[in-house]
């Protein structure tokens, strides 16, 4: 108890140093639902604005369920609204990756490598990517946006594919003729040219172990019905220096076999070869070109096909296969994650005009300047520089825009809070045409690692908040794959394992989840809950299947946009309950009015009684929603425009006046209490 009270007083002299929070009570609202779009007045929140405030007084309001869309912060009313909204945190030391995120970032290696198709996604990135031009897309039409890229970059990718294909091919044509010239081939016949092509995914489908095959050649069946239309075939064999007695498992001589000649071809590849790329198979007659495991060895604008070593030769239906790889002349992607406080950006804006319209499917003349302003670059957050003395991260606290930059290009923004405690991600926008890479994922595991690295700096940095967790909206459920995480209890402000609220959460989806037994003595942590609840967590067959037909449009790591002006929203006037009433003392309440400063008790003895009730009505509310530490600390303005009850008092000159008069007499006089 004396270290915490210790902490929290230096927290508190903390708090003093970087400014002051100020904020106007909206008080409860309701309107329509961004999660379940139910369509009727359904959502329930309790609203701020804030002039003001400071990181330390955010992280706990972070800490009791509260979130911001620009200036405007909110709370759910839990026990009301349609989807219950849970915080959400992740202790960045304990985050244990899926294989999935292990996936997203090995994609995004090859990608920046030079060694990721990026005109058609490989089959694999199919199956593994997310993202997807329209919410309920099943993960098969993830390719559908990859392709609708401008016309000037669609022709650039298309040439460099192209261009490789042509590089493979000119390589066989060179072995064939250097077979024709040491009388492997005949060399009194026209032998044909070689031509590479990509192999489909129906194709991939039917080939054992084709998981990384790219393209192949039929070059060895054109050569073999070349030599066949030869009319000295039995001459042709004779120079091959093969027994005629050699057959196939279709009676024909072996040197007619295209098994032969794509086995000579590999072969002949390999002599040439060196590891830097693909691996070449002899597989039933075809040339297959596979991509290897693992980084190649790039020689800068090298052509040639250098060698390893020689493969055992099969026969029948059985491949072959030569380990080699070509090495061919490959771009490595530049790539920098840029962190600036959050200011408007010309080019920020551009690409959430393209994203907002082309994945959210918004019309141009509903993506305004304005409201993107509100939403993702103002923020009443003080910006609290560093300080060098392990308090405060070298890029300091505040609201930022993390800025993910590919060879000079933006191509996605994320806009987080960085607090004492934690990395809050509140957005994040991406280049549609860099769909294929999942960037909603990557930029969360980026954004864990951001937290690991800035511990050394200022090690009460542990934590990644992502937001909301609805578990009664299927879209926001892929925020637990990032595990093992922790949701925020509604009632008494205690982290709970999510693997302990989940089964609470699947049989009602507002929960008040310290009620759970093991939490009775206090917070519970992640290794505290027992290995099979874990193992449900990690394992969840249900999790993982929905997990794959998500898109990155629900993995932005984002809030759905709160709407502050939502003409279909209003303010609640109900009354409040018994409990709200009688919950403490509100009279040390910091009060502001027109730039006036003085405490509720001193307020309240100047302005008639309906008017007073009706203040600490509401100060009750607010104090019940913020807590009674933030409720001292905060300063809470009056402003008739918000308040039109209280507008009375503005008014009323005398009032007002006997209001101002009242307060300064307490202020200056020294010996006034």
């Amino acid at each position: 108890m004396a270290n915490r009270s210790k902490n929290e007083a230096s927290s508190s002299r903390r708090s003093s140093n970087r400014g002051e929070s100020i904020v106007v009570d909206v008080g409860k609202r309701k309107g329509s639902c961004g999660y379940c779009k139910s369509g009727g007045c359904t959502s329930f929140t309790h609203g701020l604005w804030a002039d003001s405030i400071t990181v330390d007084d955010y992280q706990d309001l972070l800490d009791r369920g509260w979130r911001r869309s620009g200036a405007f912060l909110y709370k759910p009313e839990m026990e009301r609204t349609c989807c219950p909204s849970y915080t959400i945190r992740l202790k960045s030391d304990d985050f244990v990756p899926s294989k999935e995120q292990l996936r997203v970032l090995r994609r995004m290696q090859r990608f920046l490598d030079g060694m990721l198709n990026v005109k058609k996604p490989h089959p694999l990135m199919d199956e593994q990517n997310t993202c997807k031009q329209s919410r309920g897309s099943s993960s098969e039409e993830v390719s559908s946006l990859v392709t609708k890229k401008s016309c000037s970059e669609n022709s650039e990718e298309k040439n460099k594919e192209e261009q490789l294909m042509h590089y493979l091919s000119n390589q066989i044509d060179n072995v064939v003729c250097a077979c024709a010239g040491s009388g492997e081939f005949p060399s009194n016949i026209q032998l044909p040219k070689a031509s590479v092509k990509k192999v489909s995914l129906a194709k991939r489908k039917h080939i054992e172990g084709s998981e990384s095959l790219l393209y192949t050649s039929s070059i060895s069946f054109q050569i073999v019905a070349a030599l066949r239309r030869s009319k000295s075939t039995e001459k042709d064999a004779n120079e091959l220096g093969l027994s005629g007695d050699a057959v196939d498992q279709n009676g024909q001589s072996s040197e007619l076999s295209p098994n032969t000649v794509a086995e000579k071809l590999a072969h002949s590849l390999n002599q040439l070869g060196e590891d830097s790329g693909f691996l070449i198979r002899a597989c039933n007659g075809h040339l297959n070109f596979y991509s290897v495991t693992g980084k190649p060895s790039l020689g800068e604008g090298s052509t040639t096909v250098d060698a390893s070593r020689c493969s055992p030769k099969g026969s029948g239906g059985k491949c072959s296969f030569v380990e080699n790889n070509l090495h061919l002349p490959q771009k490595r992607r530049r790539f920098e994650i840029h962190l600036k406080r959050s200011s408007f950006d010309p080019e920020e804006y551009a690409l959430y005009r393209r994203y907002q319209i082309k994945v959210h499917n918004e019309k141009p003349d509903q993506v305004k300047e304005s409201s993107y302003k509100s939403f993702l670059v103002d923020t009443p957050i003080i910006f609290v520089p560093p300080s060098g003395d392990s308090t405060v991260p070298p890029c300091g606290f505040g609201s930022f825009h993390q800025q993910y930059v590919m060879d000079g290009k933006l191509v996605a923004v994320g806009v987080v809070d960085i607090l004492p405690r934690c990395l809050s991600s509140k957005y994040l926008f991406w280049d549609p045409d860099f769909a294929f890479l999942s960037l909603g994922k990557y930029s969360a595991l980026k954004e864990i690692d951001w937290v690991k690295e800035n511990q050394l700096h200022c090690p009460s940095l542990q934590y990644y908040y992502l937001g909301y967790y609805i578990h009664s909206c299927r879209k926001m459920r892929y925020k637990a794959a990032y595990h093992p995480s922790e949701l925020l209890c509604p009632v008494r402000y205690q982290w709970v394992p999510f693997a302990i609220a989940k089964p609470l959460l699947d049989k009602k989806k507002y929960v008040v989840l310290s009620d759970f037994p093991s939490l009775q003595n206090g917070e519970c942590s992640p290794n505290q809950v027992p290995e099979n609840v874990i193992e449900q967590q990690h394992h969840d067959p249900n999790q993982e299947n929905s997990s794959l037909i998500l898109s990155d449009e629900d993995e932005d790591m984002a809030e759905a946009e709160f709407d502050a002006y939502d003409d279909d929203s209003e303010i609640e006037t109900t009354d409040l309950t018994d409990d709200e009433i009688t919950d403490g003392d509100v009279s040390n309440t910091m009060i502001d009015l027109d730039g006036l400063r003085f405490r509720f008790r001193d307020l309240q003895r100047n302005i008639d009684p309906e008017k007073k009730d009706f203040l600490e009505l509401q100060l009750h509310r607010y104090k019940r929603v913020v807590g009674p530490k933030l409720l001292e600390r905060m300063i809470y303005s009056l402003r008739s425009r918000t308040f039109p009850e209280i507008k009375v008092i503005a008014k009323r000159r005398h009032r007002r006046m006997l209001c101002l008069s009242s307060f300064w007499a307490c202020f200056l006089d020294p010996h006034s209490k």
